[in-house]
């Protein structure tokens, strides 16, 4: 607090010193005017005077006393971090301060065991989750097993039961994955490593797990690397997961479309392209599906927005691009998205030049 600043604040009491100092002076007049007497002027100045000194003094030090203490609540004020501005409250000079400073530790104290209980409650939760997850993956590869040994034998009435099965069994595995996933981010600074990794195995990986998605959807996927853009730097395990939920999405929104004409028996087509673009490494997800509606692309990346194709595609979360774009902002890559309703959409991953990427890994998350 400046000087300025602390005067104006007490202008109030020194208003009222004032006037009590004319009072005071106009009392002594009148008590002298009986006895034909009155006071010089000169002595009306040099008490005013002698008053005024004396309040300015005060003020002065009262200020140099309490300088450190504004100092201190100046340099908190520019935390980021509400918390530690509260942590970091000083020792009150006046009784009036020491005992906001009290309250206001108080409420510190409280507000920590607060959010410590919380802590506990959301991590009990989040194992919770996690055990649970891990714990349907087994029946789901259980059930999995069970139709491919049952789809290898004689073909009867039961085939297209068993079909139905495998599909609802694919659907239930993926929403489990995204779930654990999901769950898992808020533990992604203690469980990323950055190192080259190879775009082209980690797509085709990837395509290999949806190729029964492929077959049962109709959709042809077409993978073209150019060499030099082939390898990054990045998490191969996260970058699969966000790959794992575009491709995922570019199935599901293109076996909504129905059959088109063009390439393959339905024409229906997944093109990846890795390529270099303005010195960036960009991998393209581009699809013939039923687009996304000019007014929602602003939100498509919002947690549990579907927009108008929610309401066509019944297993619509609203999470996959949202969990992608999370992914993508921590590990400094980019991710774009293009579409027109009826065309297809058109999901882009931009990776940086390393350089550029250590320096975003280097703030915090």
């Amino acid at each position: 607090m400046s000087w300025r600043s602390f005067l104006l604040d007490r202008m109030a009491y020194v208003t009222v010193y004032i006037v009590n100092i004319v009072l005071v002076m106009v009392v002594m007049e009148l008590a002298l005017l009986p006895q034909g007497m009155s006071l010089r002027k000169g002595n009306m100045l040099y008490i005013a005077v002698l008053a005024l000194a004396g309040v300015m003094i005060f003020l002065l030090i009262d200020y140099a006393r309490q300088r450190a203490y504004f100092s201190t609540l100046k340099a908190i004020r520019g935390q980021s971090e509400p918390l530690d501005r509260l942590a970091g409250l000083p020792d009150g000079v006046t009784r009036e301060q020491t005992m906001t400073m009290e309250l206001l530790r108080q409420l510190y104290v409280g507000c920590e065991e607060k959010i410590a209980h919380y802590r506990r409650q959301q991590e009990h939760h989040n194992v919770f989750v996690r055990q649970w997850v891990h714990q349907m993956k087994t029946p789901v590869s259980v059930i999995d097993l069970l139709t491919q040994q049952s789809g290898t034998g004689e073909s009867g009435t039961a085939e297209p039961v068993l079909r139905s099965i495998q599909e609802e069994n694919d659907r239930l595995a993926h929403g489990l994955d995204m779930m654990l996933q999901t769950a898992r981010l808020e533990k992604f600074a203690v469980d990323v490593h950055i190192h080259r990794v190879d775009l082209e195995r980690v797509v085709r990986e990837v395509i290999n797990e949806h190729k029964r998605a492929c077959i049962r959807h109709g959709v042809f996927p077409k993978l073209v690397v150019e060499e030099e853009a082939r390898y990054v730097e990045s998490d191969d395990k996260w970058l699969s997961v966000a790959v794992r939920q575009i491709v995922s999405n570019a199935l599901k929104y293109s076996g909504a479309a129905g059959d088109r004409a063009g390439d393959g028996p339905a024409g229906k087509r997944l093109d990846i392209t890795v390529a270099r673009e303005d010195g960036d490494v960009c991998v393209r997800f581009s699809d013939n599906g039923i687009g996304i509606a000019e007014q929602d692309l602003p939100r498509v990346f919002d947690p549990f927005f579907t927009g108008e194709n929610g309401r066509k595609v019944g297993e619509s979360t609203g999470m996959g691009l949202y969990l992608v774009k999370e992914l993508c902002d921590r590990l400094g890559h980019r991710v774009q998205i293009a579409s027109k309703v009826g065309r297809g959409t058109t999901v882009t991953l931009r990776f940086p030049p390393a350089f550029v990427l250590h320096d975003v890994l280097k703030r915090p998350m």
